[in-house]
């Protein structure tokens, strides 16, 4: 299928970029571990990502879960999880699940989110699950749910991104 294409994430062959590793749907198990063990490790070398304690618990074809141990770091002066840090977490979460349909040497950038906040977050393990929605030539659209420990529905985001190949954010 060309990059571009507008079919569903759910139709569309994938595959999952990190350093030199590339995860297809035609790899084994075995090198699927290998591949999520690399993305662990490449999510630790942003230190954005180390600072606030974002972890990886799940990652396949336009899906992606991050997880959070609350700590009194990730609290605001309510003693609730400050709204940033979860916008970005569904943020990162997001990107992941956007990378994992996207050709190799694809760049991404949050053009615009929007999150609502429906529950506080006072403590304990929280979630983000993100899922692609669409992928187009220049843009993907997600959402991320996350979820406090109980289940509940914290907050929920949506996401577009712009998508270039051969592009780098840096220059």
């Amino acid at each position: 299928m060309a990059h571009g294409s507008c079919d569903s994430v759910g139709r569309r062959p994938y595959r999952i970029l990190v350093g030199s590793l590339t995860l297809t749907k035609s790899k084994t198990d075995k090198a699927a571990k290998r591949f999520k063990a690399a993305l662990r490790r490449r999510l630790k070398e942003s230190r954005a990502t180390e600072l606030m304690g974002f972890a990886l618990d799940h990652v396949e074809p336009g899906r992606a879960v991050l997880r959070l141990d609350v700590r009194p770091r990730h609290k605001q002066l309510h003693g609730v999880v400050h709204g940033g840090i979860l916008a970005a977490m569904a943020d990162t979460a997001a990107a992941i699940a956007a990378y994992t349909v996207l050709p190799k040497g694809t760049t991404l950038a949050t053009v615009e989110l929007s999150i609502n906040y429906l529950e506080p977050v006072p403590e304990g393990r929280v979630k983000a699950e993100a899922r692609v929605l669409r992928v187009g030539r220049n843009f993907v659209i997600a959402e991320c749910e996350i979820r406090i420990q109980n289940g509940s529905l914290a907050a929920k985001e949506l996401l577009t991104f712009g998508a270039a190949i051969g592009h780098s954010l840096g220059k």
